[in-house]
């Protein structure tokens, strides 16, 4: 009798260890979440009310509203709250064990929400700012030449030529260099010089690229004889970014081919296939999908360059179609200097050109998927 007790002793300790305690219900996780927000939502209510302020202020001659209540200390205090809870309640009825899992999985979760809550901001104040301008009858017909009848159809072909001019340049100059690196590299002492190189160009300042653009442009005219007043182009203001995406085509498009694996290319070599067809027929499209990706974040990187178009290509409010003759605007300066006017007009134009921006960024992300999606072997689809 005693050692039936003994053994049903233990075996119900045995029960009660770290991975087999109890479990909280699917709910308790929200009810805890909103709980904790609950909780500081109360406690800056009573920071509020102690200050006597109002809730909103709106300030007539913007028409600004602002709200007194501090909803970002509300936000980081709730989530505070609902790590300590969710763990200490977790630990009391779970174990240490699932209580470290759900804390760290709170933290992940709450890190990611605060990384979008700025990005989210972003996007809502440019939809609410910027839609007037985009929607306006002469946004997309009309130059910043007339008063009173601005477009912004000038910067926005300045910015597709001036992409497309230093897509075309780049793109093949950083695949056709990670190549080198990946296949034929092999730590040989330019292999090196490259890649340092390519770190060095991946810090270099954006208004350093436009200088350069600028001083290598004023250089060639000299030589040639011709004016220099007149040195500021789009293929200047394309030469300037070119300098910008090339790193970060190579990084990207290295790491895309380094992750092809192995054996893929030692198949195509038993088979009698030379290097060159191997990369064309067998790395290159496995890679496609990460290439098209890594070349999206290139234009996404220069696309919104401002300093160094303002240096190489210059600002104008009348349309130039000509990459090789005279100024060209492009969307970023395009913002600068309809804001720099500090008229209701400029404003609107403004964020309208903001929003236009990324508009076009979310295409060229559209069109890339496509692209890799289409073209992508047929195992990734």
């Amino acid at each position: 009798m005693t050692t039936t007790t003994q053994t049903s002793s233990q075996t119900a300790k045995r029960t009660d260890s770290a991975l087999t305690a109890g479990q909280l219900q699917p709910w308790h996780g929200p009810a805890i979440l909103i709980a904790s927000f609950a909780v500081s939502f109360v406690l800056f209510l009573i920071i509020w009310l102690s200050t006597g302020e109002p809730f909103l202020t709106v300030v007539e001659r913007s028409g600004k509203v602002t709200i007194n209540f501090n909803w970002g200390g509300w936000l980081a205090l709730g989530a505070v709250l609902y790590l300590i809870a969710i763990w200490s309640i977790s630990r009391a009825v779970e174990g240490p064990r699932q209580a470290t899992n759900r804390l760290v999985t709170g933290g992940v979760t709450t890190a990611f929400v605060l990384a979008m809550i700025p990005l989210l901001s972003l996007l809502f104040t440019l939809v609410v700012n910027g839609w007037e301008g985009v929607t306006s009858a002469n946004f997309f017909t009309n130059d910043a030449a007339t008063p009173g009848q601005r477009g912004a159809l000038h910067a926005i072909v300045g910015t597709l030529l001036i992409t497309l001019a230093t897509s075309i340049i780049a793109v093949p100059i950083g695949i056709f260099t990670a190549i080198y690196l990946v296949e034929y590299g092999n730590g040989n002492w330019l292999s090196k010089a490259i890649n340092f190189f390519v770190d060095v160009m991946t810090g270099i300042p954006s208004i350093v690229a436009g200088l350069f653009a600028f001083a290598l442009f004023m250089m060639v005219t000299q030589a040639t004889g011709g004016d220099t007043t007149r040195v500021n182009s789009g293929f200047a203001g394309a030469i300037a970014l070119l300098v910008l995406m090339i790193p970060t085509v190579v990084r990207s498009a290295e790491e895309m081919l380094r992750l092809v694996p192995m054996d893929l290319r030692e198949a195509s070599y038993a088979l009698g296939v030379t290097k060159w067809r191997t990369i064309a027929k067998i790395v290159l499209p496995t890679a496609l999908a990460g290439l098209v990706t890594g070349v999206l974040l290139a234009i996404a990187r220069v696309i919104g360059e401002t300093a160094p178009l303002m240096v190489a290509a210059g600002m104008t409010i009348n349309m130039n179609a000509n990459l090789f003759s005279g100024q060209m605007s492009a969307l970023p300066t395009f913002v600068y200097q309809q804001w720099k006017f500090g008229t209701a007009e400029g404003e609107m134009l403004a964020w309208g050109g903001a929003l236009m921006l990324l508009i076009i960024v979310i295409l060229f992300n559209v069109v890339g998927r496509l692209v890799s999606h289409f073209f992508s072997p047929k195992g990734d689809r």
